[in-house]
Formats: C-alpha cells, structure tokens, sequence
C-alpha cells in the first residue's frame, strides 16, 4: 500500500465561510482571517491499533500527517487512566501530567509541529500561558524548528525555565493573557502561527484523548467526561475525537461534556447560562493560570459542543481549587493548580451526578510546572513570603 493510499488527503475549511484550501499551504487561517477546520477521513483499524506502540501515534489513520517521515514525537501517549475516589465517588483520570513536557498540550503540539516538519516550516511563533508554550518548545526543538514564544509576564517561573531550555526565544508581554494573544498575532503576520487555539492541527492533537479513553474502556463510551476550559483545546479535541469514533462507525453517540473554569476568569460559563455574549464580569486573577483566558478564540465551538452533547460549564472559587488542590496531592498526584480547578469541577459535578454514571476527566498539567504557587499554598513563608 502506497503512502498516498494510507492516509487520505485532507482539506481546510473556513468555518465561518465554507471556502477550502489544500492542506499543502502553510496557512492557520482563512483569506478573510477566519478560523480554519480540517476536513479528514478519520481510519480505525482495531486490530491494528492494539498491535501498535502505546502512543498517541497509533491511532495514526485518525491524524491528518500525509508522510510518516515527518512524525515529530517524543513518545506522547497512551496515558494511564486511573482510578480516583473523590468524596466517596470513583472517578476515572486521564494522568496527562505524565507527558514528555509535563502536560496534555503534548498532544497538539506532536501533531502540529510534525505537519509544520511537513510543510518544510522552519520557523514559528506562538502565545501561552505557560503549558502550551513549554510543548510548542520542546517539539521544535526535536524537530530543529526555530520558535518564539509570547506569555504573560507573570507566568510562573518553572515555566519560564523549561520554554528557555529548549532553546526557544521567549517574549514576556506586560498585561493580561489578550496582550500576550495580540502581541503573538502580529509577530504571526510573517512567521507561520503555531497557536494552540488557531491553528487546526493542534486540536487534532488533542482529539487522541477521545480515542485513548474509548480504547483503554474497551472500545466503549463513558457517560460524561469533565475537562478545563480554557481556550477549550482538550474539550473541543475531545468532541472532534469522539466525532471521528462516530464517523467511523467505532461508537455511537457522545458522551456529555462537561466544561470547567475559575470563577475569577469564566466568560464561556456566562455565555453559556445567558447564551448570550452580553456584558461579562471583569476577569480576576486566579490560581489556575492556565484556563484564565478572557477572549477564547474557538469559544462558539466550544459552546457549540458542549450543547450538542447535553453537557454543561460550571465554575469553581480559588478555595475550591486549593482545597482538590490539597486533595489530590495528598493522594500522591502532585499536579498544578490549573489541574485541581478541574478537580474541583469535578467534585462539583458528582455532588447531584447518578452513582451509575461513568465519569472521566483529566489530570492536566505536573506540580512542577507551579513550583512557586505550590511552595506558597503549602509553606506559606518560605521565600520570605
């Protein structure tokens, strides 16, 4: 079987005018400056699958790459889905802190920068709040692609380090995370956009995280699945990923997807209870840096999922977060604040889910990436503070 055989060839959409693009052309938006989809005929072999290394990668006929040649990985993957008892309820979590860079960003990332690889790209920029960053790094530096990297000022420290070791060049931006985001759009005019949001190859990065939970459950669907929102990758990769198992006559149906973001900092939670933009709350600082996105670019996508399925978004205080946050760790999960957010969320949601429902959510990001925040949460004056 030829290599062009294996793997269908893709297009990309304009999702707000329908007008397509080959999937040849380094673009990550539309000539109107639109979001772009990815047209692609998703391919399940069972069999084929369970014979492969345990890697994101062996879903391989699910992901839009043309030429295996140009696979970028760090041996992303395959997660362990594991057993928590919160509150007297058990719980399934994906630990995908355990990634190669120390959070799920992985999954966009090894996607995105192995088509990059693809379209012979030999330079990117890109905007985080830290995780996001760390990966764009770390796979750039694998694959020998320069990178700049845009994120707030008051990124944590540890995430910093890490963006900086893998040789990337990192632009701190005074003011909120939409600076940050505007400032990265204009280096974006003349470097190919390596965005985790905008560009569409990174969420098929983050739909694995459907096909592994399905896999590792035997092929079958849970109930609900509960994820940080943020920009909303994970939760709109996972919908796209529960998509392509649907189109491929592997499952039936959706699970409910359920949406999590601090209450300091949760427009789509608004949007969704008003389901109307209107006039939103001033955004606050919070804890969980890595979901405090006030303009999330993909945000009607993301509502759009959530109702399709019948799920929710709920919001979660700082004293929430830090108590799952305590929780969690003291199980021996050492993740960072974003990641008991979602705990949080989740505690939440069993507080009137069925005791039959099957629920699954997601340690995203390791403790390490935190270490200052997790200094001050639990010795308050080391430091000096």
């Amino acid at each position: 079987m030829t290599e062009s055989s294996r793997y269908p060839t893709g297009r990309l959409i304009c999702a707000s005018s329908g007008d397509t693009y080959p999937d040849t052309e380094p673009r990550w938006r539309s000539d109107t400056g639109k979001l772009l989809d990815i047209d692609w005929e998703p391919r399940f072999d069972l069999d084929l699958i369970c014979r492969r290394k345990g890697t994101l990668w062996r879903y391989r006929e699910a992901i839009p790459l043309r030429n295996d040649a140009n696979i970028v990985s760090l041996g992303e993957g395959f997660t362990p889905l594991t057993d928590v008892t919160l509150d007297g309820r058990r719980v399934l979590f994906k630990q995908d802190q355990l990634f190669p860079s120390g959070s799920y960003k992985d999954r966009g990332a090894t996607v995105l920068i192995s088509k990059a690889r693809e379209l012979a790209i030999e330079r990117v920029v890109q905007d985080s709040s830290g995780n996001a960053g760390c990966s764009i790094a770390a796979y750039c530096a694998r694959a020998g692609i320069a990178c700049e990297i845009f994120v707030p000022a008051q990124t944590s420290p540890a995430k910093l380090a890490q963006i900086q070791s893998y040789g990337a060049r990192l632009r701190l931006i005074e003011g909120s995370r939409t600076d940050t985001a505007c400032a990265a759009l204009a280096a974006a005019e003349t470097t190919y956009y390596a965005s985790h949001c905008w560009n569409p190859y990174f969420l098929h990065g983050t739909k694995t995280f459907a096909f592994e939970v399905c896999e590792q459950l035997g092929w079958e669907l849970p109930d609900t699945v509960i994820l940080p929102v943020g920009n909303g990758t994970l939760l709109l990769g996972a919908y796209l990923g529960f998509k392509d198992l649907i189109r491929a006559g592997v499952t039936q149906g959706f699970p409910r997807l359920v949406g999590v973001q601090a209450a300091a900092c949760a427009p789509l939670y608004h949007t969704f209870l008003s389901r109307s933009p209107g006039t939103l709350p001033k955004a606050g600082e919070t804890m969980a840096e890595g979901i405090a996105v006030e303009h999330p670019v993909r945000g009607k996508q993301v509502l759009a999922a959530i109702r399709e399925t019948k799920g929710t978004i709920l919001s979660v205080s700082e004293e929430e977060i830090a108590d799952s946050l305590r929780l969690v760790t003291a199980m021996g999960f050492y993740v960072e604040p974003t990641a008991a957010a979602t705990v949080a969320g989740v505690r939440s949601y069993l507080a009137s889910a069925t005791g039959r429902e099957r629920v699954v959510s997601v340690f995203t990001g390791h403790g390490l990436k935190s270490t200052e925040k997790m200094l001050h949460m639990f010795h308050p004056t080391a430091g000096g503070r």
